[in-house]
């Protein structure tokens, strides 16, 4: 659907453009961008670094599912106060059912750190993570720093960006967020969406075109064009927060008058002011979409960019079923009887089993309105179909609550629920073995609504815009297109009242109170010590993973485990568990092993290669892997590895630069390998004789000498049963001066301890 323009554009008089403002440089041009003016105000490194850019942010959000780790982190590491605003929310583990107590307890640490270093505390069930910062601390041209990947507020002039926690430890110890000059792609949006087409639509038909072939990849994504002013506030804020699917770094837009009404609404008209690419600002690429052009989508299992058009869909469903099926056998082995897709489509019908809307892209005002205008008069039925809806906060739910839409949504069959992020990965909602629930929510990789296959459990996700979930919900189940159904598209103004907040929220900010003690529940533990790394790196291979894509759901699964984030060691033990089912016992007994690998009873792999002993190399297990981290920023996809002894990835390429940077803070070596691709002759990841295997050990000499030197390539030697099989080079990639410091430590807590 979209036009992908591959090669530099230019923006003048509002039209994108081959040429440039005559006189003007390709980079003087390129810092016109609304992006770059906004990274170029936040770097604290000036133009003194060959564009390596030192950003501090102007806030920072967490969730319950990762505060707790970044606090431990910076309090093992010299945390006083935190220096700027951080908003610590509770909307991932609010249901306190999992491990007793312990949920519980996080909140009961989270508030007594915001009261003593002077954080924002948001209780569970007033605000998902997004909705509140959206609501309370945007503004045009900021910077807020995230530890969820979905921390998207470009339509709101702020960039917003999602990393691991250690990246946030960094910003609390007075340090940078680094990273090289992005590129900017400017997508171009014009035209005006049709009846019944709505913010994930449009997102879905953008990730469809962009994400497989890594068009923005850790690219900045800029918004403007005249179908921008088309779209209302929560539309646009329905689209940003869906970019994180296209694997891009960040969004901006340009704002208008709608943005600062957007604020006005909220209480803080300061923090508008507009924001417009200069005249003849360069891009390095370019998407152009036309808003009346889209229509009702459904992105079927396993991701979003697995988008079709709900009537194209229904007119070739039986095919784009069994390719589905096909995909999920090629994952979890042969279905079991009775257990597909294909008998969900009967008679030209396409059957449901559950609706939900809900967090930061379903649960908005704008959504839920559009939802009861659609399911007025109408009801879900009494069959197996469900429907929940989810207010994005308290405000929301207090506006359709004073407004009767409430009301009409419960008098139709759906359940109003808290604000709760829950469905979104697993813990919430979680649908029947064999169920297809349909989602305005972010995300439907595998297994993340919280299925377990090594138990016989599968279920499905399809994505799908609020309007076409309402239009299906009022047929009972049946698979309906928004853009075929008749209603009002006339949304009363929203009322903000923020009384909840008031009533609820600790702003602590600028009033730390260092007398008062942390509150540790009996689940929450420190990190276990992690060595530094020798002059030489033993890897032994404790899982290969041949998947295209390998998501961080798979690495550290959602749902259950989020209850255990709060304990490194008893987390680890679920790392890979989806997966590799056998990588935890072989991960542990390698790190039992440890230097008897080049010593002891295993001595003999060392016989006849001179200087490898216990003194000067590390041994650790590695996961080679074809690209893997896609997907959330949760550090604990890297740290549980590094906790069971991983010392080391090997990959084609990496997903997202957040997971990169999650295995450097960690002390893991981001390791690449040039042939190691899908369809290379000598393909590290595939089932072929040149592919490696459990059990394989790889020896890198002389790897701290390459780091301390500022070597970017390393070469390895692979030893199979005691013999040399192959040699490899194996890339790291651009690593700044402080991330070779943070390898050579072992990981960031030993880095700021050694530096403290």
């Amino acid at each position: 659907m979209a036009e992908l323009i591959d090669r530099g554009v230019f923006l003048k008089d509002g039209i994108i453009s081959e040429t440039g403002t005559e006189g003007v440089s390709v980079k003087d041009a390129a810092a016109k961008t609304i992006a770059r003016r906004i990274l170029d105000a936040h770097n604290a490194y000036g133009a003194d670094k060959s564009g390596l850019l030192g950003i501090r942010f102007d806030a920072m959000a967490s969730h319950d599912i990762t505060y707790v780790g970044i606090i431990q982190t910076a309090r093992a590491s010299g945390l006083r106060e935190f220096p700027l605003p951080y908003v610590l929310t509770n909307c991932h583990n609010s249901l306190c059912a999992v491990g007793g107590t312990i949920n519980e307890d996080d909140h009961v640490f989270g508030l007594s750190a915001a009261k003593r270093y002077g954080g924002i505390f948001v209780p569970p069930h007033i605000a998902v993570i997004h909705q509140y910062m959206r609501e309370k601390m945007s503004g045009c041209g900021r910077m807020i720093i995230g530890s969820d990947s979905h921390t998207r507020y470009g339509a709101l002039g702020t960039l917003g960006v999602g990393e691991g926690g250690p990246e946030l430890v960094k910003q609390l110890l007075g340090r940078y967020w680094e990273i090289r000059t992005p590129e900017v792609v400017l997508v171009y949006l014009k035209g005006k969406p049709g009846h019944g087409t709505g913010p994930q639509d449009v997102a879905l038909s953008i990730i469809k075109d962009v994400f497989k072939n890594g068009f923005v990849k850790n690219r900045i994504l800029e918004f403007a064009g005249p179908g921008v002013h088309e779209l209302s506030m929560d539309f646009r804020n329905g689209i940003d927060v869906m970019t994180t699917e296209t694997a891009c770094l960040s969004s901006v837009w340009t704002t208008d008058e709608k943005t600062r009404e957007y604020f006005r609404i909220h209480g803080r008209e300061k923090d508008f002011r507009e924001l417009n690419p200069g005249d003849g600002a360069y891009y390095d690429r370019a998407v152009v979409v036309d808003l009346s052009k889209v229509e009702s989508m459904i992105a079927l299992p396993f991701h979003p960019s697995n988008a079709y058009t709900v009537h194209e869909f229904l007119e070739n469903a039986e095919d784009i079923l069994r390719l589905t099926e096909k995909a999920a056998e090629e994952q979890f082995g042969k279905l079991a009887e009775g257990c597909g897709l294909v008998n969900k489509y009967r008679e030209g019908r396409f059957f449901a089993d559950q609706g939900v809307i809900a967090g930061c892209s379903g649960g908005t005002y704008e959504n839920i309105m559009r939802a009861a205008a659609i399911l007025d008069g109408k009801n879900t039925g009494a069959g197996e179909y469900s429907l929940s809806v989810y207010p994005a906060s308290q405000p929301v739910n207090a506006a359709i609550t004073a407004n009767g839409t409430a009301a009409k949504l419960m008098n139709a069959g759906a359940v109003i629920k808290t604000s709760f992020c829950g469905p979104c990965f697993g813990a919430g909602d979680v649908p029947a073995n064999n169920g297809f629930s349909i989602r305005h929510t972010t995300r439907n990789f595998p297994n993340r609504e919280g299925s377990r296959p090594q138990d016989g459990q599968l279920s499905w996700v399809a994505l799908m815009d609020v309007a076409s979930i309402a239009a299906t919900s009022a047929n009972g189940g049946v698979l309906t297109a928004a853009n075929d159904v008749d209603f009002s598209d006339d949304i009363p103004e929203y009322v903000f009242d923020d009384r909840a907040y008031r009533a609820r929220v600790y702003d602590g900010f600028k009033k730390s109170e260092p007398e008062i003690s942390l509150r540790f529940g009996p689940n929450i533990a420190d990190w276990p010590e992690i060595e530094s790394l020798r002059e030489n790196l033993l890897l032994e291979v404790a899982s290969v993973i041949g998947d295209e894509v390998t998501t961080t759901d798979e690495l550290i699964p959602s749902g259950e485990t989020s209850s255990y984030r709060s304990n490194p060691i008893k987390l680890a033990g679920f790392a890979l568990s989806r997966r590799d089912p056998e990588y935890v016992k072989t991960a542990r007994k390698i790190k039992e092993n440890g230097g008897k690998y080049v010593s002891g009873e295993n001595s003999a792999f060392a016989e006849g290669i001179p200087g490898i002993g216990p003194a000067n190399t590390s041994v650790g297990s590695v996961v080679a892997a074809r690209c893997p981290g896609d997907g959330s920023a949760r550090e604990q996809a890297a740290s549980c590895q590094r906790v069971l002894g991983g010392a080391a990835n090997i990959a084609s390429q990496y997903a997202t630069k957040r997971y990169r940077s999650n295995l450097i803070n960690w002390g893991m070596m981001p390791f690449t390998v040039e042939n190691g691709g899908s369809g290379a002759e000598d393909d590290l990841f595939g089932n072929g004789p040149d592919a490696l295997a459990k059990g394989d050990r790889i020896l890198v000499r002389g790897i701290a000498k390459t780091l301390s030197e500022g070597g970017n390539t390393a070469e390895a030697e692979v030893y199979r049963g005691g013999a040399l099989i192959k040699q490899l080079q194996l890339g790291l990639g651009e690593l700044s001066a402080e991330e070779r410091e943070i390898l050579l430590a072992g990981c960031l807590i030993n880095f700021y301890s050694k530096n403290a």
